[in-house]
């Protein structure tokens, strides 16, 4: 089955060369020369996985991904694989704080972009398929996560969490009261191996605590381990 992308790219011959090479993985990429038409095309495409470019004429990556993160009817939770072409960890932190799944910085070799489709597609696809798993709910107190719709509520108000967030917060839940190291948590995902820049974990174990956390400044759910990593409390302190 072909897989539809959205590559929202203002480099026609990068788009072109990508689009000709994930072509024969199986992927149909469209692409959009800029933002505005890239969130136009998107309703109209609904791809599996946006790829967007970070610096881009007019309305930039970062306004883009913001946009799509509130966009209604399920379009809100397209994975977004950002490009970009700085090497500041600044912009990669706000990409991921404003929702972006991944990142790949420029130039990049094209069987990496492959591999990091493979994985944020995957992680999406296996989600909640641990041997652990007996039941699609997990429910702690007010908090409920339904693996089947991928759905997470905390006292009936739905969250709005990335598919990487979700599969982060999932990955957590189902081993309630372990800590975990960084590397575990993203093992556990099955990203270790694409994920160069670890730190981005606590990028989006802080976007997790704002969506599900009474007070994300003083979590009462997802504990920091100093000096080891996280754990998912299975009581509420």
């Amino acid at each position: 089955m072909t897989s539809r992308l959205l590559m929202i790219e203002d480099d026609a011959r990068l788009a072109q060369m990508v689009s000709a090479y994930l072509g024969q993985s199986g992927y149909e990429v469209t692409h959009a020369g800029d933002g505005e038409s890239g969130l136009e095309q998107l309703p109209l495409l609904q791809p599996e996985l946006v790829i967007l470019d970070l610096m881009m004429p007019g309305i930039d990556g970062l306004e883009v991904c913001r946009r799509i993160r509130a966009l209604p009817n399920g379009l809100s939770r397209v994975p977004v694989l950002m490009l970009t072409a700085k090497g500041d960890p600044m912009d990669r932190i706000i990409g991921l704080e404003l929702g972006a799944d991944d990142y790949l910085p420029k130039p990049f070799e094209p069987r990496e972009l492959l591999a990091r489709i493979r994985a944020v597609l995957r992680r999406r696809g296996e989600a909640g398929a641990s041997p652990e798993r007996t039941t699609p709910v997990l429910r702690f107190g007010s908090l409920e996560i339904d693996r089947d719709a991928r759905m997470v509520q905390v006292r009936g108000q739905a969250c709005d969490l990335t598919s990487y967030q979700f599969d982060l917060l999932v990955a957590m839940a189902e081993r309630a009261g372990r800590v975990l190291t960084r590397d575990q948590i993203m093992e556990a995902v099955r990203g270790r191996e694409l994920e160069a820049f670890d730190r981005s974990i606590d990028v989006h174990i802080g976007r997790i605590r704002n969506a599900i956390e009474d007070d994300s400044k003083e979590p009462k759910r997802i504990l920091t381990v100093r000096g080891v990593g996280y754990v998912f409390a299975k009581q509420q302190e």
